[in-house]
């Protein structure tokens, strides 16, 4: 038995609002891909703040329109899954990453914003830095400065008690 009408307006106006409030939208092609494997992928996904859902691709054409990802729907052709992130590098890197250990796992492309993405595009994406290791590296370079300050201000006084206790000793 197929989905009711109700179930297919509910499933459009899920899809609908995470194409129109994700940064990143990875559409992949699962021919083979085995029931562990699929969940392996969700948990890794939903452990790194991505979403993971094999579509109905009517539904997904449907959903798309009005949307920036009405210009991949054509990419909605046999087994898709669809990756959502407000995170764009995460999004990209889980799934390419994935991907690279599972070769059923095809990346097909994907949008950024208004940029459609092929599958090159995408893992051009996963190799940039995460936001939130952007993010560390910035605090990093932020409290470097800071940290050598306080080590040269500290370092004459070192020094000048080094030489007070030789010239004590000395004496």
């Amino acid at each position: 038995m197929g989905m009711t009408r109700a179930r297919k307006q509910d499933e459009i106006g899920i899809l609908k609002d995470r194409m129109e409030n994700s940064e990143i939208i990875v559409l992949t092609q699962n021919k083979g891909l085995d029931a562990k494997s699929i969940t392996d992928l969700r948990i890794e996904t939903r452990e790194n703040g991505v979403t993971f859902k094999i579509v109905k691709n009517t539904l997904a054409k449907i959903a798309s329109k009005g949307t920036n990802a009405e210009a991949i729907s054509d990419m909605f052709a046999g087994p898709v899954g669809m990756a959502t992130s407000d995170d764009p590098v995460a999004g990209a890197k889980i799934v390419h990453n994935f991907a690279k250990g599972n070769d059923k796992l095809v990346i097909l492309g994907g949008i950024y914003g208004n940029m459609v993405l092929d599958a090159e595009g995408v893992k051009q994406l996963a190799s940039l830095p995460s936001l939130d290791e952007l993010r560390s590296k910035l605090i990093g370079l932020i409290q470097a400065p800071a940290q050598k300050i306080a080590a040269l201000t500290q370092t004459p006084a070192q020094l000048m008690i080094g030489v007070t206790k030789a010239y004590s000793e000395k004496a």
